[in-house]
């Protein structure tokens, strides 16, 4: 079993369509099984968000927790969140770092227009979706 202490942590809007399926593509491609998931309105990310000096009413982001409950840890959201997840993952998913070439700046603000126009496009759910049974024990506090 995996150890929140070492992996990170993916803090994701639980009812958002684009948020989940972020989540089906980094279950089916996180073959060393690293990533562990907490939905945004859990009380475990509310806690974390709080912490690192985040508004945990704000579901426009997705943060990735690094080093979760150690010295070191750290917060990411936006743009440095989905790199890092997706830099994280083997094969192609590699070339991602590139992204970190272009400014910041430029990256969150194409970020938060498709944040914005998610729900639009991608669907919002009634309540957080249940993890198949053969990840739940990746998904925190559910």
């Amino acid at each position: 079993m995996t150890s929140i202490q070492s992996n990170p942590v993916v803090l994701y809007d639980g009812i958002c369509g684009l948020c989940n399926r972020l989540n089906q593509f980094l279950l089916k491609r996180d073959t060393h099984d690293l990533f562990l998931f907490a939905s945004l309105q859990s009380g475990l990310a509310a806690s974390l968000l709080e912490r690192h000096g985040a508004d945990p009413r704000d579901l426009d982001t997705v943060y990735v927790v690094l080093d979760y409950d150690q010295p070191g840890e750290r917060l990411l959201a936006r743009s440095d969140a989905i790199l890092h997840l997706v830099t994280q993952l083997d094969g192609i998913w590699k070339w991602a770092r590139a992204g970190r070439l272009l400014p910041k700046v430029l990256r969150d603000g194409i970020y938060k227009v498709v944040a914005r126009n998610r729900y639009r496009v991608f669907g919002k759910h009634d309540s957080c979706m249940l993890p198949d049974p053969k990840h739940r024990h990746k998904f925190l506090e559910v």
